[in-house]
């Protein structure tokens, strides 16, 4: 199982860079992200506890479901059903209020279940697409919220 963590500063109030990254059909933003849907509404909010979100990656499909929601400090989600098929422990985002704006850390645990290759796979090439693709969405995130008139 290989830990996965993506961090950036974003120049905007915590509470937006909380509801534009847990709203992830704004993450097609990124050019890796092919869709984004909320197939299932959350407890208390859309993207709240409950919520379950499918996902069209260039690498892949998942279905997440948001396990907890914090605004605007904190949520977690876990990959129930992936293709290809990957283990998943843990998705996680925290905010926090810093100089120059919002703290992101994007945390992600995972690995490509495949016998006696797996966790080279994961370590080699899961690894740094997926780190690839949190910095992109984040980079989105920082474009989107920053714009200046």
């Amino acid at each position: 199982m290989e830990t996965m963590t993506v961090e950036r500063v974003i120049d905007a109030p915590v509470a937006d860079v909380f509801a534009w990254l847990t709203t992830t059909t704004n993450y097609t933003a990124s050019p890796l992200i092919l869709r984004c849907r909320l197939t299932g509404r959350g407890e208390g909010a859309p993207y709240g506890v409950g919520a379950v979100r499918s996902h069209l990656w260039l690498i892949g499909w998942f279905r997440e479901r948001i396990t907890r929601y914090d605004p605007p400090y904190a949520t977690e989600y876990v990959v129930e059903r992936s293709l290809p098929p990957a283990r998943h422990e843990l998705g996680r985002m925290t905010f926090a209020e810093v100089d120059g704006g919002t703290l992101v850390r994007w945390t992600t645990r995972a690995e490509i279940p495949v016998p006696l290759f797996g966790a080279l796979l994961t370590r080699h090439f899961a690894k740094p697409v997926i780190t690839r693709t949190f910095r992109n969405i984040l980079a989105a995130a920082d474009s989107a919220l920053t714009r200046r008139p």
